[in-house]
């Protein structure tokens, strides 16, 4: 029998609001067995753009990166966020590790080819070194990993952290139960993003175009459902899109079914 995984990606006003990433943390020490943490923090690296000059532009929820913008987000990112993520796992017992994917070689992408959009330096995982998270993991280590790759020549990439999550849920669920949480300040998928009684329970895919064509989902969220999808198609066994309390509350919020 196969040991569980749990991989949080975490985002949102949670990653952004001190109270907010405290409970969160709280929650996710209380996580038995293996865990990894995905996180972002796009708003503080939007913030520290604006203040510097430079431009944010997105295209459905992604960072179109620049070479001013890479060294913004590598700076919040694997930096600033990172490392008080680390220090809070820490202070609950964690044996936390901080990550991007030039460590260790852990996430090895290539720059995204100029296509209708030009994502800049936005890299596109070709390769997750599992072993090397499989060993930190038996060693008893809590990796915590920024969305920040490598192309193994040299040059950092910008890469969405739903994507990463989403990868590493699938490479890992070939020695592990893997369950993949995406995790926001929302209580899961909303019909009404104002009313957080509208959750919906559960989508599959044909739904998820439905509520897309609709507006419903938009934004942020697109990458959340794409990749979730993206991982159930390819092995993961649980997807769940929910807050902080909803991992402490037998996963309740909106769960991804293929059918």
């Amino acid at each position: 029998m196969r040991d569980h995984l749990t991989i949080i990606k975490v985002g949102g006003n949670v990653v952004e609001e001190e109270a907010s990433l405290k409970s969160l943390l709280k929650d996710f020490s209380r996580i038995a067995g293996n865990k990894i943490l995905v996180h972002g923090g796009g708003k503080t690296a939007t913030t520290l753009s604006e203040k510097l000059g430079i431009e944010t532009k997105k295209v459905e929820g992604r960072r179109i990166t620049d070479a001013g913008t890479l060294k913004v987000v590598t700076m919040v990112y694997a930096g600033l966020v990172n490392k008080n993520i680390v220090a809070g796992l820490q202070a609950l017992g964690n044996n936390a590790i901080g990550l991007t994917g030039a460590d260790l070689d852990l996430i090895r992408a290539s720059k995204r080819p100029v296509g209708e959009i030009d994502y800049g330096f936005v890299g596109d995982i070709k390769y997750i070194n599992y072993q090397a998270l499989n060993e930190l993991l038996n060693d008893g280590a809590v990796p915590v990993i920024a969305p920040i790759t490598h192309d193994g020549h040299g040059q950092l990439l910008n890469t969405n952290a739903d994507t990463i999550a989403s990868e590493l849920a699938v490479a890992l669920c070939f020695d592990y139960e893997v369950r993949l949480i995406y995790c926001f300040e929302k209580n899961g998928v909303l019909m009404d993003e104002s009313n957080e009684h509208t959750l919906v329970q559960e989508i599959n895919p044909e739904l998820f175009e439905q509520l897309k064509k609709e507006g419903v989902v938009s934004g942020g969220m697109i990458p959340k459902l794409s990749t979730g999808f993206a991982a159930l198609n390819r092995g993961v066994g649980v997807v769940v899109i929910t807050n902080p309390a909803g991992i402490s509350e037998g996963l309740r919020g909106t769960r991804l079914v293929l059918e």
